[in-house]
């Protein structure tokens, strides 16, 4: 019922940058919490950054001071912008969002999005 589309990830060099986009659509009543986590081979998936309906954000201490996480309320989207890349960023980076369904009853949600690859190498 609820769809996450996102966009943006892709090959960049060592200290480049890239802008994920998520879009989320469907029966959604309103949207609480917007997130992005990301996945290593091998590795378990972490959180990167999430910012509240309110706009309070918080973020890894890995993506501190070079990530920043935003969001457009009208647009249900979030963006991640990622400045600063490093190697070690390289992952697949999901879109996280928790919400409420538009129901009769209270229905929340918490959907993910299908990954997008950032590839951070030289």
């Amino acid at each position: 019922q609820v769809q996450l589309v996102e966009s943006g990830g892709g090959l960049v060099q060592p200290g480049g940058s890239l802008r994920l986009s998520c879009v989320a659509s469907g029966s959604i009543l309103s949207i609480y919490d917007m997130g992005w986590y990301r996945q290593a081979p091998g590795q378990e998936r972490e959180l990167v950054a999430f910012i509240t309906r309110g706009g309070t954000s918080n973020y890894a201490d890995s993506a501190k001071g070079r990530f920043t996480i935003s969001r457009d309320n009208a647009k249900n989207t979030v963006f991640l912008q990622m400045n600063s890349l490093k190697p070690e960023d390289t992952a697949a980076y999901y879109c996280n969002v928790r919400g409420e369904l538009i129901s009769t009853h209270h229905v929340t949600f918490n959907s993910w999005g299908q990954g997008t690859q950032v590839t951070v190498s030289s």
